[in-house]
């Protein structure tokens, strides 16, 4: 693959999780980055991303943007031949899901890519959309050709009332097809991961991901966790496979982005040989019966456990592999890097 590093490139929500890795990546190749950030004089933020720069032959530049308003990033993107976006709110506990979850992934693609529109340097857009756009439940791969999800397959099952997540992804990326469909200066290329782990570059990670590993080690499950089936992905394979996406020529649609076809409690037991020692690891699978029976007192709706515990979660990563190279990393070493990396924050306490 080779990178051209002679325009630069702008990446939104660069201080997130997925983004820190892809601006590491892309500063490492030689690029300058564009970084739109709600306040650039936030040094504890964006530290970590000038350190990043200093230590490699890239260079960043901080732009003041916000993802709902209009025109906000024009200053950043100009001049940029490639956008990477990735800014959208990753969580699953919102009081006003339309607020909250809707309106920031759907406007704000909408204001990106729309800016890409007028701004006649970008010749690729490169969109995080996610595993989620393309399925609710495990369930669904039931219900996908041969019982596995493609790039074919789109999210027909979540509602702004049941994973209005999921929701906000299929919306999201929807919505990016039909203003691509609407130009011709630029191509879309949307990678869609599963569930990232592994480890943060900033200080305090606020990825849904992280609290679903607090779980594994905290004691909340300590009397076995459910084999509720997803898929995972390590956050640095998925920065490399963003960075492929920019600079394959060859690259179009959408793109699985995923690993390991795995369940939460083989999470809790790629930690055992490491870890069970110190921390309550789950040791067993919760029966589907108890799951459901406790699932309210969980805040788990009844519906979720009927269709993901003890149901498997299957995908095809092949596209990914074909066109970008793509590699994964084993599972046992994504999860005890992201675990060490909250064993390290003082996240647990040793049993």
């Amino acid at each position: 693959m080779q990178i051209d590093t002679s325009s630069p490139v702008m990446v939104t929500g660069a201080t997130g999780y997925v983004a820190g890795w892809i601006v590491k990546e892309l500063l490492e190749a030689g690029l300058t980055v564009h970084a739109p950030v709600r306040n650039p004089d936030a040094t504890a933020k964006v530290q970590h991303l000038i350190d990043f720069a200093e230590a490699s032959s890239g260079d960043i530049k901080l732009f003041k943007a916000d993802l709902l308003k209009d025109g906000s990033y024009a200053e950043a993107m100009k001049s940029c031949s490639v956008v990477f976006h990735t800014a959208s709110p990753f969580t699953v506990r919102v009081k006003d899901p339309q607020k909250e979850l809707i309106d920031p992934a759907v406007n704000g693609t909408r204001n990106v890519l729309e800016q890409a529109s007028q701004t006649e340097s970008v010749k690729r857009v490169v969109l995080t959309s996610s595993c989620a756009a393309i399925y609710t439940d495990a369930a669904d791969c039931a219900a996908a050709p041969n019982g596995i999800l493609t790039e074919e397959v789109w999210n027909t099952t979540a509602s702004l009332d049941y994973q209005p997540y999921s929701y906000s992804k299929t919306l999201a990326e929807r919505a990016a097809w039909d203003i691509a469909k609407q130009q011709s200066n630029w191509d879309l290329v949307v990678l869609n991961p599963s569930l990232v782990i592994g480890p943060a570059l900033n200080s305090n990670p606020t990825s849904e991901s992280f609290s679903i590993v607090k779980q594994l080690g905290d004691g909340t499950l300590k009397a076995g966790a459910p084999r509720a089936g997803f898929g995972v992905v390590d956050v640095r394979d998925l920065a490399q496979a963003h960075v492929a996406a920019a600079f394959t020529p060859e690259a179009e649609g959408r793109h699985i982005i995923s690993g390991h076809n795995t369940d939460l409690l083989e999470l809790g037991l790629a930690l055992r040989d490491r870890f069970a020692s110190d921390y309550p690891l789950p040791r067993r699978a919760l029966p589907k019966w108890l799951v459901w029976l406790v699932a309210p007192m969980s805040g788990l709706p009844r519906k979720f456990v009927s269709l993901n515990v003890n149901v498997a979660w299957k995908a095809d990563n092949s596209k990914g592999k074909r066109v970008f190279g793509q590699r994964y990393r084993p599972l046992k070493d994504s999860m005890e890097d992201m675990f060490q990396q909250l064993v390290d924050r003082g996240v647990f306490k040793k049993s």
